[in-house]
């Protein structure tokens, strides 16, 4: 069983920074997509970054140029991080790994909290 543990979520005024990390139980290596994804409160969960084994990454365009993920596969943690917050990226935000074996497996953490607010 996979256990993806995330942590460096808080309250950050809009236009500051934050960085997530994501924790993994086992190799992000064998786990074929990480990604971040945010649900704010009485919306739909929606996708904010992914990144595959060879470093490909993906953005959700509400966020492209303002958030980075990465992965340091020695740590096996996933990054993401946060640029120029602003209000609307308030959200609970949850680390996922893809895992695609003989079936295709969703591996989710806890979550963490984002407040962007003066």
């Amino acid at each position: 069983q996979v256990q993806l543990v995330e942590s460096g979520g808080g309250l950050v005024q809009p236009g500051g920074s934050l960085k997530l990390s994501c924790a993994a139980s086992v190799s992000i290596f064998s786990i074929n997509r990480m990604g971040w994804y945010r649900q704010a409160p009485g919306k739909q969960r929606e996708l904010v970054a992914t990144i595959n084994r060879a470093g490909g990454t993906n953005y959700a365009d509400s966020v492209k140029g303002r958030f980075t993920i990465s992965r340091d596969n020695a740590k096996n943690t996933v990054y993401l991080q946060m640029n120029n917050l602003k209000p609307e990226d308030t959200a609970v935000y949850y680390c996922n790994g893809l895992a695609v074996t003989t079936s295709i497996v969703n591996y989710w953490g806890q979550g963490t909290q984002v407040t962007v607010s003066s």
